[in-house]
């Protein structure tokens, strides 16, 4: 009985089709889920791979590192300067990408169909997740319990710490331009949610720019960083003056941590419980 259910349940779903809206506000539509998958965002890559569909890759941004079974496959280039060409070649059902991507219009030029996601946020993450399982066919209910794995993780992390680390000034470098974590993107989300407080306020952006003396005046009692971004941190005029700097709290992260913390994604539990540990480690 359950197999002739699921049976019956993916003829309807594909006799019905499946149509997605991306974040352009463009619908795409398809006869059937879609077999051959482009990523070109890492978050992307690891979402589908998440909700069980890895199989389907069949070429992907030079990035994506994660699962280790990705390795296998065609590289595509990046985000931003995809090989448009290579892609063409792979004739993929669907190229998944950020809206950011300069390339949409020259691959729907060439025939392709594209879904546009992004995410931002903790909310963002949750919407993704449901809009790249419903380009896969995937039952919405799976989905869904990927999103409450990750959020009940982010929780639990929360739990996890001590009294004496609440309300730690946290600053989280994404690139040393320097780019910041504000507290309204995903990162700064966690951070929140974990108990301390981003010195990166909202209205400055997800991901703001910042002048260096910025930082030098926030005076954060500890310092986030990956190791690709960490070089000359500390040289920066001002920096060694900074709490953080000088009673050495800083948590330098290695590039493979540094991958999970920086991708909106499924990771994000992981993410939480590897700053858990920095300041469970760092914080005053």
């Amino acid at each position: 009985m359950f197999v002739t259910g699921l049976l019956a349940w993916a003829g309807a779903l594909q006799a019905a089709g499946i149509e997605v809206m991306d974040d352009r506000g463009v619908t795409v539509r398809w006869d059937a889920p879609p077999q051959r998958i482009v990523t070109l965002l890492p978050s992307l890559t690891e979402t589908v791979c998440e909700l069980g569909q890895c199989a389907r890759l069949v070429g992907v941004d030079r990035y994506s590192n994660w699962p280790a079974s990705l390795d296998k496959l065609p590289r595509v280039g990046g985000g931003i300067d995809p090989n448009v060409e290579a892609i063409v070649a792979l004739r993929p059902d669907v190229v998944l990408l950020a809206q950011s991507s300069r390339v949409i219009d020259r691959l729907e030029g060439l025939g392709l169909k594209v879904v546009a996601l992004e995410p931002k946020s903790h909310a963002d993450v949750q919407r993704v997740l449901g809009k790249v399982g419903r380009v896969l066919g995937v039952d919405d209910a799976q989905s869904q319990r990927v999103w409450r794995h990750i959020d009940a993780a982010v929780s639990a992390a929360a739990q996890s710490l001590p009294a004496r680390v609440k309300n730690t000034r946290v600053y989280f470098e994404v690139n040393r331009a320097p780019y910041g974590a504000g507290t309204s993107s995903f990162i700064g989300e966690t951070l929140t949610r974990l108990g301390v407080q981003n010195i990166v306020p909202a209205h400055l952006g997800p991901f703001p720019k910042l002048n260096p003396e910025f930082v030098v005046r926030a005076n954060p009692d500890l310092i986030m960083v990956g190791d690709r971004n960490f070089e000359g941190m500390t040289q920066r005029p001002g920096w060694r003056g900074i709490r953080a700097v000088r009673e050495n709290r800083l948590c330098v992260f290695p590039n493979a941590e540094s991958d999970v913390l920086v991708r909106p994604g499924p990771r994000m539990a992981e993410a939480a419980r590897l700053m858990a540990r920095c300041l469970q480690d760092k914080a005053p």
